[in-house]
C-alpha cells in the first residue's frame, strides 16, 4: 500500500507541476517580451529539471515495485509512461532546451529566440 500512495504521489506532484507551467507559466511567458521571457524561463527551466527527473524516477520505481510485489498491471503501465517522460525530453525536448540557454540568443535573433519558446511549450 505505502508503494502504491509513494507513485501516485509522485505521479501527481509531476503532472501537477507540468499542468502549471502549461496553464500558468507559459501563458504568461508568451505574453511578455522575449528577453523578459527568457530571464524567468531559464532559472524556471533549471529548477524543474531538477526536480521533474526526481519525482519521475521515484513514481516509476515505486510503480514497478508495487507491481512486482502483486499489484495490478496497471501499476506497471502506469510506471512506464511516467517514466517515458525522461527520454521523451533528452531526445525530443532538450534540443530546444539547449538553444534556449544559449546566452544572448533573445538579443542576437529575438524572432527564433521567441519561435523557440513557443515550441517548448508546445512540446
Amino acid at each position: 500500500m505505502l508503494l502504491e500512495v509513494i507513485a501516485t504521489l509522485a505521479a501527481g506532484l509531476f503532472a501537477g507541476a507540468a499542468i502549471y507551467i502549461d496553464l500558468a507559466e507559459q501563458p504568461a511567458r508568451n505574453k511578455i517580451d522575449i528577453a523578459a521571457a527568457l530571464r524567468e524561463w531559464r532559472p524556471s527551466y533549471k529548477r524543474a529539471a531538477v526536480v521533474q527527473p526526481i519525482l519521475a524516477a521515484v513514481g516509476f520505481l515505486s510503480a514497478i515495485a508495487a507491481w512486482l510485489m502483486g499489484g495490478s498491471i496497471w501499476w506497471l503501465v502506469g510506471g512506464v509512461l511516467l517514466v517515458a517522460v525522461i527520454p521523451y525530453t533528452l531526445i525530443i525536448v532538450f534540443p530546444t532546451n539547449d538553444k534556449l540557454l544559449d546566452p544572448g540568443i533573445e538579443e542576437k535573433n529575438p524572432d527564433l529566440a521567441r519561435r523557440l519558446l513557443i515550441r517548448w511549450g508546445r512540446l
